[in-house]
């Protein structure tokens, strides 16, 4: 009778561990669907004067894979332009700041880098019409939605709530100010005050890498148009907000006739390689992890640069 316990045990083990092999080989997959294709190369494209696409999708919460692909671009001697495909909302302040940067450099660089172009999609708000700006020259669909140069922080006051459920949070703190914004109070005057400086200074450096590149290109009051409102992409042109109405092709074709291109207008897109190991595994685990943890966080929430 032992025996046979100690085989059924077994049996069961083995049965887990098998189970166990098979949902990490599943969770690996799936999360690699939702985060997109990740090839190493140029695809869809063969021969010289190539146009390399780098697409910027959903939202910006982080720079590497963005400035990878940018990095693989400049590199491919065949590619003589870049044009970054934005169809994203915005994100985060620092994610995008740094796209902006790698454009700005690649675009500047005058021994090896290349003109770096931005084709709006069906959206480029915020944070995505901030990498946008990093371009020399913007394609948008008149019908994109596009603007919204604003910086936006959120929090909750559940103070009301824990007093109705008779719950009573504790905090113990170095620091006056390192509580701020935690749910189980409304800010004081003075923290108010400081998140509304933080934001603004941020919305500076916002508005200034836009003039860094369309100072002498946007028609009116700047001022008012970086309240954080949201334009179609034609009103966008109207503005000098974007500087042609058209989509991806279009943009392709326009910029291998300005560049004078040879052949007919190719366009590639930039991919990372798809590869499989157990590390990868565990790395998309601790990184869902990581993300489910901060959204639930009580803590400093980050501040966006995306359409609320």
């Amino acid at each position: 009778m032992s025996e046979n316990r100690s085989k059924a045990l077994l049996s069961i083990l083995i049965l887990v561990v098998i189970f166990f092999i098979i949902l990490m080989i599943f969770s690996f997959y799936t999360l690699n669907i939702f985060k997109g294709d990740h090839s190493i190369g140029l695809e869809n494209g063969n021969g010289k004067a190539k146009i390399a696409v780098v697409e910027i999708d959903g939202v910006i919460m982080d720079s590497k894979d963005t400035i990878e692909k940018l990095q693989m671009a400049k590199k491919d001697t065949d590619v003589k332009a870049i044009i970054v495909r934005v169809d994203s909302p915005g994100g985060a302040v620092g994610p995008s700041q740094e796209i902006y940067q790698e454009i700005r450099y690649i675009d500047e660089d005058k021994e090896k880098g290349k003109p770096v172009y931005a084709s709006f999609a069906s959206i480029a708000t915020s944070g995505g019409y901030y990498i946008g700006a990093a371009a020399r020259k913007i394609f948008s669909n008149p019908g994109s939605l596009t603007g919204s140069i604003g910086v936006i922080m959120q929090f909750v006051d559940l103070s009301k709530l824990y007093k109705w459920a008779k719950i009573k949070p504790m905090t113990v703190k170095a620091g006056k100010f390192k509580d701020t914004g935690t749910p189980n109070r409304n800010f004081t005057p003075e923290e108010r005050e400081l998140m509304n400086k933080m934001l603004a200074g941020v919305h500076s450096q916002f508005r200034e890498d836009i003039l860094k590149t369309r100072k002498d290109r946007i028609k009116g009051n700047f001022e008012e148009l970086s309240q954080g409102q949201i334009f179609s992409g034609q009103y966008a042109y109207e503005k000098g907000l974007v500087d042609e109405l058209g989509g991806l092709w279009e943009a392709g074709r326009k910029i291998h006739e300005e560049l004078k291109l040879e052949g007919e207008p190719k366009l590639v897109f930039v991919k990372k390689k798809k590869k499989f190991s157990f590390v990868d595994i565990f790395e998309e685990f601790d990184s869902v992890y990581s993300q489910l943890k901060g959204l639930f966080s009580i803590g400093t929430k980050p501040m966006y640069l995306m359409e609320n």
